[in-house]
């Protein structure tokens, strides 16, 4: 039996990578810089001094680091205001876990993205724990978050189960020691070695139940 469940945040409760890859590439025109197609999945996974860095090396955003990162995230906090992009069932999967297992977040957002996320979902009662990867040295596939957030839990990491979207997150869990339950995305679907390192695969985070984490945890 696991002893806490990991949920990712974006991909997996809410529906906003896609609202991350547009508010960067808006920030990279809007400076004169150059985007790349290749740029979202590069950036996936990327804590925000990482992929800030990025964007001012990679695709010539003329800005110091710190203030593309604002720029970003001011857009991101437009957006969950206007119409927060919770995927279905996300609220009823994390609160099912919550009523057997301490739940944490490791994600890569920033912190005020991850609070706003919470707030307007009213998920922050559900929770013992949530990590932004720019609290940590490495975002994903780095295990550092998940790491930081078993630490929080005060669990052993092999004794979690991580939810995870994405090729960087699903390799960020699994190289902390966790089994790994995937809800692909679609939008950037993880590839097929990513994939084949879950013990479980979904198509929604609504199949997510106590019954599935415990499976997941059973085939490590």
């Amino acid at each position: 039996m696991p002893d806490a469940v990991i949920f990712d945040l974006d991909g997996v409760l809410a529906d906003s990578e896609q609202l991350w890859s547009e508010a960067k590439q808006e920030v990279v025109q809007e400076t004169g810089g150059r985007w790349r197609d290749q740029a979202p999945r590069d950036m996936m996974g990327m804590s925000s001094p990482e992929w800030s860095a990025y964007m001012h090396d990679e695709l010539a955003v003329p800005l110091a680091s710190e203030e593309i990162n604002q720029r970003v995230v001011a857009r991101m906090e437009a957006l969950y205001r206007e119409r927060l992009p919770l995927l279905p069932g996300a609220v009823q999967a994390v609160r099912a876990i919550a009523g057997r297992w301490p739940v944490g977040l490791a994600s890569s957002s920033n912190r005020e993205i991850i609070d706003l996320f919470l707030t307007e979902s009213g998920l922050h009662d559900a929770l013992r724990t949530a990590v932004s990867s720019e609290e940590v040295p490495r975002g994903k596939p780095a295990p550092d978050v998940y790491l930081e957030t078993a630490r929080r839990l005060d669990v052993e990491p092999r004794a979690c189960v991580a939810v995870e979207d994405s090729s960087n997150g699903l390799r960020a869990a699994v190289a902390a020691g966790m089994p790994a339950i995937a809800v692909p995305n679609p939008h950037y679907p993880p590839e097929e070695e990513a994939l084949a390192l879950a013990a479980v695969v979904v198509q929604s985070v609504g199949e997510v139940t106590p019954e599935l984490v415990e499976r997941a945890a059973s085939s490590a």
